[in-house]
């Protein structure tokens, strides 16, 4: 379909995701561009389904003329068997976050990896990269930790409550950016005593699932934490490293960027970040 003259439909398949600021960030971008915009939620928890109704949701979409998807949890990775195409990030990566619908075809992407990037570079430009632990291993944490590595990373410690997921990670990491650049990580209180930095990449924090996804004592002075939760923007976590001091990274600037890419992807037209930016931070 051609997307400037019959518009934009895309929408965002996740779990509990009416807080999402996603659609109003694309459709304000749509408007300021003078296109029609329409994006709209698919939450799995209001229409009562699971992660099985992939399948179906994707079908539909695709027969209702949908340009394209955003993939949340916990769908980044169930998705992937039901695409004819991925980017070479996302296959690299093992997770999608956004899925184009043209020509018949359904081609994944992934564009958390470049959001973190981004924020990252952003909000802690100089931070020390020698050691960093990541709580969490899942499609979103696959996208941070390749960025994380990317970005200098000399070595990091993933933790995840699912142990295999976490070496799984690892040894995904460690054929891309060498070995001994990730590990699964066994002794938590030791590896964040000894890290530079700490990544929650688990929806532990977020409004619905309130809490911190490690118990707030092993925090110290002297590590960088950055979160990719953005409802709330302050979770528990960042409260309190903020209350210890150390310098911080709430998930807002994730969120943006990996908007702006998802809404080029899909209208074909380059989105002006500064804009989206903005319209993040008045909701």
């Amino acid at each position: 379909m051609s997307s400037v003259s019959s518009g934009i439909l895309a929408g965002l398949i996740g779990r509990g995701i009416q807080a999402s600021r996603t659609p109003a960030m694309h459709e304000r971008e749509g408007d300021a561009q003078g296109l029609r915009y329409l994006y709209r939620l698919i939450d799995l928890d209001q229409l009562d389904l699971d992660i099985d109704a992939l399948p179906g949701l994707l079908t539909s979409a695709q027969q209702m003329g949908f340009t394209g998807l955003n993939i949340t949890f916990p769908c980044k990775q169930a998705i992937i068997p039901l695409l004819d195409e991925l980017s070479a990030e996302a296959r690299g990566i093992g997770a999608v976050n956004t899925v184009v619908l043209k020509d018949g075809k359904r081609v994944g992407h992934n564009t958390d990896c470049l959001g973190f990037a981004e924020g990252f570079r952003r909000g802690l430009p100089d931070v020390s990269r020698r050691r960093v632990v990541q709580m969490g291993a899942g499609g979103a944490g696959a996208a941070v930790a390749h960025a994380l590595l990317a970005e200098g990373v000399e070595r990091l410690c993933l933790f995840e409550v699912e142990p295999g997921r976490a070496q799984a990670l690892a040894d995904n990491l460690n054929a891309h950016f060498g070995a001994g650049r990730a590990v699964a990580g066994e002794d938590l209180a030791g590896e964040v005593a000894a890290a530079d930095g700490l990544v929650n990449t688990t929806p532990v924090g977020m409004a619905k699932l309130p809490g911190t996804p490690l118990p707030v004592e092993l925090l110290h002075a002297g590590l960088w934490v950055a979160e990719i939760i953005y409802f709330p923007l302050e979770t528990e976590l960042l409260r309190h490293a903020r209350a210890l001091g150390c310098r911080t990274l709430d998930g807002g600037t994730m969120a943006v960027f990996q908007a702006v890419k998802a809404f080029e992807l899909f209208s074909g037209r380059e989105a002006n970040a500064e804009r989206m930016q903005a319209h993040f931070a008045s909701f």
